[in-house]
């Protein structure tokens, strides 16, 4: 149950991450909102989801790349 719950949470920041990299054109919101969208499907350990999707959660703040 927590992992179902982890992952909707994954999922909603992925959207708003997705939805704002194509709006504005960045890649790193755009690819981090993709992966906080697909990887809890593929992550069965808790401890291990929660260390990728706060990574990927950050990464747009730390990583400033633009086309």
């Amino acid at each position: 149950m927590t992992t179902f719950i982890v992952g909707a949470i994954a999922g909603i920041f992925g959207v708003a991450y997705f939805i704002y990299g194509k709006k504005q054109q960045r890649p790193v919101p755009l690819l981090a909102g993709a992966l906080l969208c697909v990887l809890p499907y593929f992550i069965g350990d808790m401890t291990v989801l929660l260390i990728v999707c706060a990574a990927l959660l950050a990464a747009p703040f730390v990583i400033r790349w633009e086309l």
